[in-house]
């Protein structure tokens, strides 16, 4: 059984810096975890950094010959879960496209269950993703060109 625990971070929604988080677990065991900034020219929202940590994650899987194994995504995000189970419908936003995208990409998974967990209980993911923040602040105030070019009310 696999397991994936998935988290998307913004520094301001909407518009901020979107950073996401993905962990995953095959037999209780961690066999890999990404995490980084998301790169995008549109305004960014937290559903957007939700969707790219789910999106990111099944590519993954899909790659690694991982998609017909029983698959368990846990999120803290209700309107992910709830939208990916089919019980909300998603409507028109910034994260829409990739909602899309993600739907087409759930077509080659045989077993896949989306569980909605507390966010205490993803702190894993939720670390990950702040780390991807922070290490993205570092690369402004290590470098004082970089700083001139840092995001409004971002860096300090």
């Amino acid at each position: 059984m696999i397991i994936v625990y998935i988290d998307g971070l913004i520094s301001i929604n909407p518009g901020g810096v979107a950073t996401y988080s993905f962990i995953i677990y095959k037999n209780g065991s961690k066999i890999f975890e990404k995490y980084d900034v998301i790169e995008k020219e549109l305004s960014m929202s937290n559903n957007y950094a939700e969707y790219y940590a789910l999106y990111s994650s099944l590519k993954f899987l899909l790659e690694n010959n991982m998609n017909n194994e029983e698959i368990i995504i846990k999120s803290d995000s209700q309107l992910l879960v709830n939208q990916m189970k089919g019980l909300w419908k998603a409507h028109k936003g910034s994260y829409y496209s990739l909602y899309l995208k993600t739907k087409e990409l759930l077509k080659e998974f045989s077993n896949i269950k989306f569980i909605w967990i507390p966010r205490e209980e993803n702190d894993e993911a939720d670390r990950l993703s702040k780390k991807a923040y922070e290490e993205y602040l570092k690369s402004f105030s290590t470098n004082s060109k970089n700083r001139e070019n840092c995001p409004k009310n971002t860096c300090n």
